[in-house]
This record gives structure tokens, sequence and C-alpha cells, in this order.
């Protein structure tokens, strides 16, 4: 059953640490991706290895839930092909053909379209924090990723990356409207990883993968590291704790809230490769980090516009998804 949720502080104190979880889930991935990457797999290969081992390990979930299907396929097929398999694929097609902080940057604007869809398409007020904090975090984000570096335009590339912002807006659409009595948001997210699985599939075509490469090491910063152990990682932190922590965090906040939150994880994924991969920040990453952050805070502070109706409103979303 779902668990419904008030307003009070406390909720909201849960929601937010329930995202900042996510958040360092998620950023986490890339940090243990690329050894595996710079060992030999093609990026496809390890977001398909991501999804279907997830989905795996949530196999037993799906089939306690096995009466979804009959009665909410729509939803499992929309958080499958958007939420798992859209974003993935636009995004590192995207990445093949612009800078990574570009692409990286227009994926995340999806926070700035959610609001404008609740605003222009739902027709509902949205607070002024909660806007400031998205101009906020877009702005420390461009400086986080440096996205003057090597910018060039590719019409194809952006629109790539607009496809990963633009799923991501399904997805937190899919969140507000997929709930309902009887509806396990864990039970949505197993299926949804299956989908995503089959999907992306037909796309990374795992049977031309180099299976050798999971059974030596890979090297992080000079110490060898078993692919294994960074697979495991990458499933089971990056994926599975990732996607249950974000979906009890957007149900305690909102989905254009834990929108903003999830753009710390491009702070997170920079930290961390600078700790354990030997990336280097500089002053302006560092800057922009703090103007996530605060975008963030702020956002994540914001009530309800006067006037808000809805599950948008009152916090009673279903599932969340960040990037990569």
């Amino acid at each position: 059953m779902p668990v419904h949720t008030t307003d009070s502080s406390h909720g909201k104190g849960l929601g937010l640490s329930l995202a900042l979880g996510s958040a360092l889930a998620f950023g986490g991935s890339g940090v243990a991706a690329k050894p595996l990457i710079e060992a030999g797999l093609a990026p496809l290969h390890v977001v398909w290895l991501r999804v279907a081992g997830a989905a795996l390990v949530m196999l037993p979930l799906a089939v306690r839930h096995r009466d979804l299907p009959r009665r909410r396929p729509a939803l499992l097929a929309g958080f499958g092909l958007l939420a798992v398999a859209g974003v993935q694929a636009c995004y590192f097609a995207a990445i093949s053909r612009i800078p990574v902080g570009v692409a990286l940057l227009v994926e995340y604007l999806a926070p700035a379209l959610v609001l404008g869809w609740v605003r222009f398409v739902q027709r509902r007020p949205v607070s002024r924090a909660a806007v400031l904090g998205v101009v906020l975090a877009a702005g420390g984000l461009a400086s986080v990723v440096e996205v003057w570096s090597g910018l060039r335009f590719d019409a194809l590339g952006l629109a790539l990356a607009l496809g990963a912002a633009c799923c991501q807006v399904g997805y937190f659409v899919l969140a507000d409207h997929g709930g309902g009595e009887g509806v396990d948001p864990l039970g949505v997210i197993a299926y949804g990883l299956l989908v995503g699985a089959g999907l992306l599939t037909v796309v990374a075509r795992p049977w031309e993968m180099d299976w050798s490469v999971l059974g030596g090491s890979a090297r992080m910063q000079g110490t060898a590291v078993p692919a294994v152990v960074l697979l495991g990682w990458i499933v089971l932190v990056a994926t599975v704790v990732a996607y249950v922590t974000g979906v009890l965090s957007v149900r305690r906040l909102s989905p254009q809230v834990a929108g903003v939150v999830a753009c710390l994880e491009a702070v997170v994924a920079t930290v961390l490769a600078w700790v354990l991969l030997g990336e280097r920040l500089g002053v302006p990453q560092v800057v922009g980090g703090a103007v996530v952050l605060t975008g963030a805070f702020i956002a994540q502070s914001a009530a309800p516009a006067k006037g808000s109706a809805g599950p948008l409103a009152r916090g009673e979303a279903v599932v969340r998804e960040p990037a990569v």
C-alpha cells in the first residue's frame, strides 16, 4: 500500500534526507562505471548491465505485484520507456555528439520544465522560491560542469540531450499521476526496470559485449578493483538503493522540489571523481556546487503556492529518477 504523508516538518525533513541519499547513490554511479568503460566495456553495455541487474534484484517485487501490469499497464510502460530506457539512451547518445557538460546541463533543465508543465499546462501556481531554486541550481550546475569548455553546437546532440530532459519530465508527471489506492511504488519500479531492461537490450546489444572484462579488474586511480565489485555497486547502490530512496523522497517533497535536489547528483559525481579518480576540482566547480546547494535548499524549504491543489502540491507522488 502506498504511504501517504503529511506536510509536517518531520515528513519534509525525512524527505529531504532521502532525496540527498538518493543523490549520493545516483551520483556514485559514474565513478564506478568509468573504470569499467576504461577496462573495455562500451558505455551502453554498462548501462544495460546496471538496469538488467537491478531488474533481477527487484524481480521478487514484480512477482509479488504481478497484478500491476493488468491494472496499470500504461504507467509501467511509461516508466520503463521514459524513466529508465529513455533517459539513459538519450543521454549516452547525446554525449557522443556534444560535450558531457552541455548534455548534463540540458538534461537537468528537467526541473524547470516540470515547473513549466505545472504552470502553463496544468495552470496551477508555483511558488517564487521554487522558481528561484531552479534558477540557482541550473546556474550552479552550469559552473559545476564548466559548460563553457569546448562548447560546440550540434543540433542533433542538443536535441538528444533535450530528449533526456523531456523523459525526466515525463517521469515526474507519471510520478504525479501514477499513484492510487493499491499501487505500490516499489512494484512500479520493479516493472519499470524490467521494461527498461528489455528496451535497452535492443539498443545496447549485450550479446556483442566483452564479458571477459567482468572476470578481471579495473583501475581506480592506480588501484586494481575487481570489476564485479564495481558492477555490484552500480546495480545495488547506484540503482536499487537510489531508486527506492528516490521513491520515498518524492512522496514527501514534490516532483519539482525533488527534481531540484536531484541536481546535487552532479555535485556528488564531481566530488567523488576528484577523490576516487583524481579528477581535480577547479574554483568554478566549487563555487557552482555551493550555488546548487543553495538553490536546492531554497526550493525544498518553499511551501506550495497559495491555491495549489492536487498531488504536486501535496507531495503525493510515486517515483522519481535522476539522470545517469
